[in-house]
């Protein structure tokens, strides 16, 4: 019988996160600034110049900020390298102890420990203490570059939306099309992210669905406040 190997969800996390973040940015962001511009100058050329300003802007933004962030996080975790390698260098026999601790900690007999930990020290010391002491591994490692394009594009699709709605929209019900057609799409990336994910569909809708209308809710009653009237 052929075995198939598992599926796993896990390995998706990273750009996963910064996809859905992006988009859902994206689409939130430039959506309050459509309805706001369209509320304050119901005029269609300003409407859209102020969807594509805040398309770019926000993708450049976004891009930059997870880019940053997840340098910040690689920067650790080669400085926590670095400082293990030298450790191996210096104190062999403590590090094959506290591997082996590690082990135990986990379910291993003492022996069984040791026996596991001298193998893998022999076989890659730095990649054993990596990933059982410091809980860094390919899955988890930082990758700025990766997570700065998945947010930049994401973003820019997610913004996407609302600029065609800009193009075509009548005038006069502008927000009131943003507002749906942002609903309509907020429910899509909710249940891909959670296909993608291998979570629960109706749950990540509903969330997503949820905090995307509290968002472009808190937008309109700014709006009132300042005496914007988009009824």
């Amino acid at each position: 019988m052929h075995h198939q190997l598992e599926k796993h969800y896990v390995n998706r996390v990273g750009w996963l996160r910064a996809a859905v973040l992006g988009a859902n940015d994206g689409l939130l962001s430039t959506t309050s600034i459509v309805i706001g511009v369209a509320a304050a100058q119901p005029e269609r050329d300003i409407i859209i110049l102020a969807a594509l300003a805040g398309m770019i802007a926000g993708a450049m933004s976004m891009a930059a900020g997870e880019y940053v962030s997840v340098s910040s996080q690689e920067d650790t975790e080669k400085a926590d390298l670095m400082r293990e390698k030298r450790e191996l260098e210096e104190m062999p026999e403590f590090e094959l102890r506290e591997l082996a601790k590690i082990y135990e900690k986990r379910g291993c007999t003492k022996e069984t420990a040791m026996q596991v930990a001298t193998e893998l020290t022999e076989h890659d010391a730095l990649g054993a203490h990596a990933r059982d002491e410091l809980g860094i591994n390919e899955i988890t490692q930082a990758k700025p570059l990766q997570a700065a394009m998945a947010s930049f594009g994401s973003f820019a699709v997610g913004a996407l939306l609302p600029f065609t709605v800009s193009l075509f929209a009548p005038i006069k019900q502008m927000v009131y099309f943003q507002y749906g057609f942002s609903i309509v799409f907020l429910m899509l990336l909710g249940a891909i992210s959670a296909k993608t994910g291998g979570a629960g569909i109706k749950v990540a809708v509903l969330r997503i669905c949820f905090w995307g209308t509290i968002a472009m809710g808190i937008t309109a009653v700014v709006g009132r406040l300042f005496g914007v009237n988009i009824s």
